[in-house]
């Protein structure tokens, strides 16, 4: 024997096991892919040069009516939401420009607008707060910790992007994305209501929502004249959204309707212009030091702040506990915005290649000291509804961003700094998810409506960092009991008869369908289900079978067999002693004839026989759930006093196949014939080591009949009305004549199981 051999011995090779599903023909066939992948892959780096060369005049007016349009509403919201991360307005307008630009090359969405965000904004706000108390944390600026933290979370979202691991995002579900960004919505637009009255410096507006919220009524009494430029800019926001958005809905005129979506959108830079042309007015023959109401000031014209961004290792460390939340916010935003608005237009994103636009967006806009930016749902409702065309639309935003870098610096200095609170308040009030959505969610699955409300109130009562953490930790844990859990069922027949048109049956067109033996709230209550003959148990998986609910599993069938058939070995003839400690007789004290009656009632039922496994939603096997399953035949075999079959039906991958063939299944020996079915082949003969799985016979000469005649028996191979050409094609078992309790169907499983003696079944 030679040492390759005493090597297989050793380890206890199994060449059926090898042939079901080979690691080397799998490892083969991914290294035979790999240059073509990798073709594939630098090609999706770059998906604009998938369009760009078909750029045309009518894609060129389109996005530059979107790009203007969304340039003249981010210029005012950039300055805004700088205020929320409390930060100078340049530092928003830095980021929108680098954001619009670099997207546009990057992006699998023409929709979305890249920029500051009023939730990454609040949370750059809570960063530097943390950062700035720590000890040593004070010798960093804003700015800088603004810009380490969008290098670090875009340097992180790009690792993300280009290992293609988008997917870990899709674990965060819809309910906690909604709850979190509702009680953030909520506590920005609470943030923002001293300073539309004028008393922001009385109090802390960064604390805990709820306590903001009493503060802004504590303080009431000391409303400034800033109110006089909030309430009316907040005011006008909300009624000329109301009147144009009914015109355009009722408009029939399609040049009114336009005119109306355009006027509808422009409604922020025209109250800003309004505001900031009346602010200019009352102050402009009033010193600065006498200034009643509280303005922008001095922003910077140009990029006065280009260079890399300075991060350390101190730096580092001091971010390091916001580092996870923020990405979160970074990546999940923009997902879920670029996935809504790829539904709505029709086109698909790829998640992968958008968190590598995000990635590479933060990273190179650090250069210009911009602060971390995401997707933005206002700028891309409005950019998509303008009628953008391609990506491209961003340059033009860009465009209208560094003009308004250049040339309108001056022109900010007069700008109220109650109308900005007056457009943040507007714009995250469509963040906050309405009753109707909260409703959505409890008619479709209440425990995360549950999940939704625990994340607004716990953001609300907390903090964001705090709502998001419990957010997801919550939708993971519902995943976990979900997946631990499972519900498999013990199943029944019932026969199915088609009706004719005039509703009256149809002879020998009946079929059987297995459904639960309980009521499941889906079938109708009233139809009778038929027991599997005695001693036959047919199980319906209904999850993967994985390490987390293998024991469940197996102890659900454990404890159903012990419920419905008898044990093999009769222990009530025999002494108490005989008996192991788990099953022992009854108390002395029980009335004998109640004993007797459950010795009768437990004589009555079968012995078990066969277990039939439907493992049609089982997509995964892995090593705890065989051993599972090893455990629960050889348990149920000591219980029997008898062998006990293990059927299994519709498996869904080689790789099943091969853990069940490992866990010494499928190769029961039976009297039934091979379960065989006439496949036309040709002269292409398998690979060899799955030819021993797969022996083949020549087919007898036969008529060829009429194609729609009653096709052959899959699981027997009797050829009923059909039949194949004369020549040399060949008859090939579907399932493996060595793994005769493999099954392609329920059905076939289920017959197989039962056996000759109920042929009824």
């Amino acid at each position: 024997m030679t040492f390759k051999d005493k090597f297989k011995s050793y380890i206890g090779y199994d060449p059926d096991v090898d042939a079901a599903a080979s690691s080397v023909s799998s490892i083969k066939q991914v290294a035979s892919d790999l240059p073509n992948a990798a073709v594939n892959y630098v090609d999706r780096l770059f998906p604009f040069t998938k369009w760009i060369g078909s750029y045309n005049l009518q894609w060129g007016i389109g996005d530059l009516i979107a790009g203007l349009t969304v340039g003249m509403v981010v210029v005012p919201q950039s300055m805004s939401y700088a205020k929320i991360a409390t930060l100078s307005p340049e530092y928003g307008l830095y980021s929108s420009f680098v954001g619009v630009f670099i997207y546009a090359i990057f992006a699998t969405s023409k929709d979305v607008t890249i920029g500051p965000v009023a939730v990454m904004s609040l949370e750059v706000s809570k960063v530097i707060a943390h950062v700035q108390s720590q000890p040593g944390g004070a010798a960093y600026t804003a700015p800088i910790i603004a810009t380490a933290l969008a290098f670090i979370c875009g340097f992180i979202v790009l690792g993300i992007g280009l290992l293609r691991l988008g997917w870990i995002v899709e674990f965060i579900p819809q309910p906690a994305v909604a709850g979190f960004m509702t009680g953030s919505a909520i506590n920005i637009a609470a943030g923002q209501v001293p300073g539309l009255m004028g008393y922001s410096t009385k109090f802390n507006t960064r604390a805990s929502t709820y306590q903001v919220i009493i503060n802004s009524f504590k303080y009431l009494p000391a409303t400034t004249k800033d109110a006089a430029f909030g309430l009316p800019a907040l005011f006008f926001l909300y009624a000329i959204r109301s009147i144009l958005s009914t015109v355009e809905s009722r408009a029939r005129n399609p040049i009114v309707k336009r005119a109306a979506f355009f006027a509808n959108t422009l409604r922020t830079a025209f109250v800003i212009i309004i505001l900031t042309i009346a602010a200019w007015v009352h102050l402009r023959h009033k010193p600065t030091k006498a200034y009643d109401i509280s303005i922008l000031k001095t922003v910077p014209s140009g990029f006065k702040h280009l260079g890399q961004p300075k991060i350390d290792t101190k730096l580092l460390g001091l971010l390091g506990p916001l580092l996870p939340v923020s990405t979160i916010i970074l990546l999940l935003e923009h997902i879920a915005i670029s996935k809504s608005f790829g539904r709505v237009n029709n086109y698909k994103i790829d998640p992968n290649q958008e968190l590598i636009a995000i990635g590479v967006t933060n990273t190179i806009g650090t250069l210009f000291n911009a602060y971390p930016a995401t997707g933005s749902f206002s700028r891309t409702a409005i950019k998509s509804k303008a009628g953008v065309r391609t990506p491209l639309a961003g340059w033009i935003t860009g465009i209208v961003v560094l003009i308004a870098l250049y040339a309108l610096t001056g022109t900010f200095y007069w700008i109220p700094n109650a109308a900005l609170s007056a457009v943040i308040i507007h714009a995250v009030g469509d963040l906050i998810a309405s009753p109707k959505q909260l409703y959505g969610f409890w008619k479709v699955s209440p425990i995360e409506a549950v999940i939704f409300l625990a994340a607004v109130i716990i953001t609300v009562f907390t903090t964001i960092e705090i709502g998001i953490y419990a957010s997801v930790g919550a939708s993971a844990a519902l995943l976990l009991y979900r997946i631990a859990r499972p519900r498999g069922h013990f199943l029944g027949r019932v026969r199915i008869h088609s009706e004719s048109s005039d509703g009256t049956s149809t002879p020998g067109t009946s079929r059987d369908v297995y459904v639960p033996l309980t009521p499941d709230g889906i079938r109708n209550p009233q139809i009778k289900v038929e027991a599997p003959p005695p001693g036959v148990i047919i199980y319906r998986v209904d999850e993967a079978f994985l390490y987390p609910n293998a024991s469940y599993y197996a102890e659900e069938i454990l404890d159903y067999a012990k419920k419905h058939t008898r044990a093999g070995q009769d222990y009530t003839s025999g002494s108490p002693g005989d008996r192991p400690w788990n099953d022992p007789a009854p108390p002395r004290w029980l009335k004998s004839s109640r004993v007797d009656t459950q010795a009768e009632a437990n004589a009555a039922k079968p012995l078990l026989r066969a277990i039939v496994f439907d493992f049609s939603s089982v997509s995964n096997l892995d090593t705890t759930a065989v051993q599972n399953l090893v455990d629960a035949r050889r348990a149920l075999e000591r219980y029997a006093a008898q062998p006990v079959e293990f059927h299994f039906a519709s498996l869904l991958s080689p790789w099943i196949r091969r853990a069940l063939l490992a866990g010494g299944f499928g190769r029961v020996q039976s009297d039934r014939p091979l379960e065989v079915a006439p496949v036309v082949t040709g002269e292409v003969a398998p690979e060899p080591a799955v030819a021993r799985l797969y022996q083949r016979r020549a087919l007898p000469a036969v008529v060829q009949h009429d194609k729609d005649s009653e096709g052959a028996d899959i699981e027997t191979g009797s050829s009923g009305a059909d039949s194949v050409k004369i020549g040399s094609d060949l008859e090939a078992p579907i399932v493996s004549p060595l793994t005769s309790t493999f099954h392609l169907d329920l059905a076939s499983a289920v017959a197989a199981a039962v056996g000759s003696g109920y042929s009824e079944w």
